[in-house]
């Protein structure tokens, strides 16, 4: 049975479903088979799926949910985010002055076929606009009725206190996962403090913890991963060994890599929601079943071990985009 979870008084299933790779970007997914991900989330107790505005082309992803959610919108907790930008030199940017703010809610709220978003994400914090001016803008989507619960990804702490010191945020979304564990020094301590959720996403390394995505130049040409460091190179041939150990691990506790990943997560003391995306049915069951993988103490601790904050080599992004992230 699906564990739930809250962030802050929204109450969310354990396992989310992340929808950016249902459409381009980590190659050419089947658009029928992403809807029916879609429609098959909440026969397992899944409920919160996320999208943005920034995935896909001119809110191609936010369209596709739309498409899914007709006639089945009250069966979900919907999430979608704003300000993750591509500036006209085409470097990555931000954007959170209010005149945007309120526009590309609207937009949104058309892409996707609906009158409310149950938690709209700050995608990319705007170091040229006060974070209180982008979330006084929230507020008043707020009061309209147009979203319900705010939130913000990828801020440093000092943003996250300022931004909730406006309007209390019910939820940081922000990588986190065996081979990513920085937020483990102030962010989950600051968010524990504010009472904020967590949402944390890519907890499968965007594939690489499950032992089943290739690396380099094996990956398609469309493939956005063959521009992420972790995934290059000698960094990929250093990182392949610690999945090698997760597999091994996975193996003795009689569930697959990713699971093993996933149940790494929800076990942590902070009760995060782990946010896996996928276009897939197939992918979608396995993630929703760990939930009831339960890792022994010792599995746990032989983790804790392996994947010790730093053991995983290069940077998650490339140079420009980490940049963005923790302002």
């Amino acid at each position: 049975m699906m564990e739930r979870r809250k962030l802050g008084a929204l109450d969310v299933s354990a396992v989310a479903l992340g929808c950016m790779s249902m459409t381009p970007i980590y190659g050419s997914p089947d658009p029928d088979e992403a809807i029916a991900t879609l429609h098959r989330a909440p026969d397992l107790g899944i409920d919160l799926i996320d999208t943005s505005d920034a995935y896909g082309t001119n809110g191609s992803n936010e369209e596709l949910v739309g498409r899914a959610l007709k006639g089945r919108r009250q069966r979900y907790v919907l999430a979608t985010k704003f300000g993750n930008i591509r500036l006209p030199d085409g470097k990555p940017g931000a954007k959170g002055d209010p005149d945007y703010v309120i526009e590309a809610c609207e937009k949104s709220l058309k892409r996707l076929g609906t009158d409310y978003i149950d938690l709209y994400f700050i995608h990319r914090v705007d170091d040229k606009v006060p974070i209180e001016d982008t979330v006084g803008a929230m507020v008043r989507l707020k009061e309209q009725g147009k979203i319900r619960h705010l939130g913000i990804s990828e801020a440093g702490p000092n943003t996250i206190r300022r931004a909730h010191k406006v309007h209390p945020l019910a939820a940081l979304q922000t990588e986190y996962s065996l081979w990513t564990r920085d937020v483990e020094s102030e962010i989950l301590p600051t968010c524990q403090e504010l009472g904020i959720g967590f949402v944390a996403y890519a907890p499968l390394g965007r594939g690489f913890l499950t032992g089943e995505v290739p690396t380099g130049d094996a990956l398609p040409p469309n493939d956005r991963r063959r521009d992420m460091p972790r995934y290059q190179g000698e960094n990929a041939a250093h990182n392949l060994k610690l999945v090698e150990a997760l597999k091994e691990l996975a193996r003795q506790e009689g569930c697959t890599p990713a699971q093993l990943a996933i149940a790494w997560l929800l076990a942590r003391p902070a009760k995060v929601v782990a946010l896996a995306g996928t276009s897939k049915r197939k992918w979608l069951e396995q993630n929703a079943a760990a939930v009831d993988v339960k890792p022994s103490a010792e599995t746990l601790e032989r983790l804790g071990e392996i994947f010790r904050p730093g053991a995983a080599q290069g940077t998650r992004y490339p140079a420009a985009m980490m940049a963005r992230l923790g302002l």
